[in-house]
């Protein structure tokens, strides 16, 4: 269905016999029965409040626990629901807990108020957080750590070899590690790896020492000097599990820095979101540490800290409570704007251009820190509802392998903007909802999603692997780059049953990030390059509004590709520019009628911030039934002889 520009109004603005009744009591019981075993047995009930305590039990409002750091670090069984106080804030990320077929760990709300809020960022609103640097520069504190606990590397000079260290290659690269007894800095050894082929991901050449005993919610801080025989970029070690599913055991996320031929100290620092004995250190070093180089490393020491550090590269800077956003820059010497930031990954500081302390120039500033607020890498049967997350710099809810998620009822507004690679390869990146890799069976209705850097959502591989049966239905999306992102290769992959719809996407590429990208974009389909095997691609009954570049963009799809996409009952509205970008033909809104006799898709044709359908909308009536029984309200659909098109069924109201 193509909207006429007089037709833009369904937009809103501003915001039975006995026979029967036996029937219906089958269905009630049936309906019952259902939920019963898609929850399995009735699990525990825990609580969290900003008031509880993580001494209590949890099982009760008035004995809640406080942190989602000891959330993350419980084992719950099947069944099990955790329930957030309405209201509360936390400025913490969530790592969760994998039910099973027989129930799901389901992550939800309770009380009165607003949704529990999950906040990805600090807050840097009082004028001591800042230091003026001259030259309108102000930068914040340098970190005040300590390290004050027992050291928990043994050999940390390597005096008795390298034995408690190991190295690890696969996928055809090839390293050596041994003892260096004439360069070092503490007599007699350093330990020194050599790489003889260096492979092309980070994972394929890996350096790393095992059973590190840690502590939920405590900063550790690891020292070492290295240099190398050529000019390299090395990542920060990852604090990890030492087995599968191979967890990340703190907040921070790996960046980079440059070892050169003269040893230098280096310092990063870990807050742990576990307890756990079986910490694992790990620097990666495949398709960095080139062929013939040498790494050298010396004076390691991971011990326990006391003390603040800004720990992950910042995303956006949302100021004066989402009035206006920062603007990153990737040079110190390019601060000359007010509102410019760069943040600096070997001294752990942010540095930003204003004309006065920030603290007094804004009224909020939240630093938005590139982390993944939930990071679900590996889980399954997991719910997540009645959650708002915002200001991380990050993916909302990333990870991979994923199956049997559900995200019903969030909310997740100004996400991503962070520096994906450190370093000098300089990519920001950051999605609402990603399912990465080989995910399968996972549902995402009735979220809200705006102000998103790259995609709300979306579903991508890089491997060999397959996606399917993933469903995105009755969610409202606006002013993000790409309301929804497709990928998939190699070729060997595969793509089956991912289902679009009843979805309304509003003015792509309108958000903050848009004018900061160096690929300004702005697509409601976004589909890549994808020469992965896809069938079963359905994207019906959706209301797509106004889009900075193309609503649908897919230029390097073969006609093939294209034709197999099931396309039929949508909404489109594009004024200007060219509204399906596909390979050697673009279309604009005035040659519809030409894409839909070409390409054979969209054969139905029919012609605060509220996007509920006015009366005299075209849209009502105008779906398809694709087995959407309700809107993003809980109304039942349809409401007339057929599904209205976008998330909001008409209800005469």
């Amino acid at each position: 269905m193509l909207l006429t520009g007089s037709q833009r109004r369904i937009i809103g603005q501003g915001a039975g016999s006995s026979r029967a009744f036996a029937i219906a009591l089958v269905c009630m019981e049936l309906i019952v029965v259902i939920a019963l075993s898609a929850h399995g047995a009735l699990g525990a009930e825990y609580y969290v409040s900003n008031a509880g305590s993580d001494d209590a039990d949890g099982r009760s409002p008035q004995t809640a626990w406080r942190t989602l750091a000891y959330v993350s670090a419980q084992s719950f069984e099947p069944g099990d629901i955790i329930r957030l106080r309405r209201g509360d804030v936390w400025r913490e990320g969530l790592r969760p807990c994998s039910g099973t077929e027989d129930g799901p760990v389901t992550y939800s709300a309770y009380g009165d108020g607003p949704k529990p809020l999950l906040l990805g960022s600090l807050r840097m609103n009082r004028p001591d957080d800042w230091v003026d640097e001259g030259n309108n520069i102000w930068a914040t504190r340098e970190p005040n750590v300590t390290a004050t606990g027992t050291e928990l590397i043994r050999n940390s000079d390597f005096s008795t070899g390298v034995g408690h260290w190991s190295l690890y290659a696969e996928n055809g690269a090839k390293a050596r590690v041994a003892r260096d007894t004439e360069q070092f800095v503490s007599a007699p050894s350093a330990c020194r790896i050599d790489c003889e082929a260096p492979g092309k991901n980070s994972s394929d050449i890996q350096f790393y020492i095992s059973s590190l005993p840690i502590e939920e919610g405590k900063i550790y801080r690891l020292s070492f000097r290295a240099k190398a025989t050529v000019p390299l970029d090395l990542h920060t070690a990852r604090l990890m599990a030492t087995g599968p599913p191979w967890a990340g055991y703190s907040r921070e996320l790996p960046s980079r820095r440059r070892v050169t031929g003269e040893w230098q100290e280096f310092h990063d620092y870990y807050t742990a979101v576990r307890t756990a004995q079986d910490g694992r250190l790990t620097f990666f070093l495949g398709g960095l540490l080139p062929e013939g180089a040498g790494l050298f490393i010396d004076d390691v020491s991971f011990r326990e800290a006391q003390g603040e550090v800004l720990g992950a590269d910042v995303g956006n800077i949302i100021l004066n409570r989402e009035e206006l956003c920062g603007v990153k820059v990737w040079n110190e010497e390019d601060l000359d704007t007010q509102g410019e930031y760069w943040y600096d990954e070997e001294s752990r500081r942010l540095k930003m251009y204003s004309v006065g302390c920030p603290a007094t120039v804004y009224t909020d500033i939240e630093c938005a820190l590139r982390l993944h607020m939930i990071n679900q890498s590996g889980g399954h049967h997991i719910v997540y509802e009645n959650l708002a997350l915002k200001y991380g710099g990050a993916h909302g809810i990333g990870g991979g392998s994923t199956h049997h998620i559900t995200v019903r009822d969030c909310d997740f507004g100004f996400i991503g903007g962070g520096d994906q690679m450190g370093g000098d390869r300089t990519v920001r990146f950051g999605n609402g909802i990603e399912f990465w890799g080989a995910a399968h069976d996972n549902l995402v209705e009735r979220c809200r999603l705006w102000e998103i850097y790259d995609a709300a959502l979306t579903n991508q591989s890089g491997g060999p692997q397959t996606d399917e049966t993933i469903t995105y239905r009755n969610n409202l999306i606006w002013n993000c780059e790409y309301s929804f992102e497709y990928w998939n290769r190699p070729e060997a992959s595969l793509t089956e049953n991912i289902r679009f719809e009843h979805n309304t996407c509003i003015n792509a590429g309108h958000g903050w990030g848009h004018t900061q990208r160096p690929d300004p974009s702005g697509r409601h389909l976004c589909f890549y390059t994808s020469p992965a095997r896809a069938k079963g691609i359905s994207i019906r009954n959706n209301i797509f509004y106004e889009a900075r570049t193309n609503a649908f963009y897919a230029p390097t799809w073969t006609d093939e590709q294209v034709e197999a996409l099931e396309l039929d009952h949508n909404c489109w509205f594009q004024a200007q520019g060219v509204m399906m970008s596909l390979k050697d033909t673009p279309y604009t809104m005035d040659q519809f009628a030409e894409y839909q006799t070409q390409r054979g898709q969209e054969p139905h044709d029919a012609e605060g911030l509220d996007l509920r359908l006015r009366a005299d909308s075209p849209c009502i009536d105008a779906g398809g039934d694709v087995g959407v029984t309700t809107d993003f309200a809980g109304a039942r659909r349809p409401q007339g002889d057929a599904p209205d098109i976008g998330a909001y069924e008409h209800t005469g109201e």
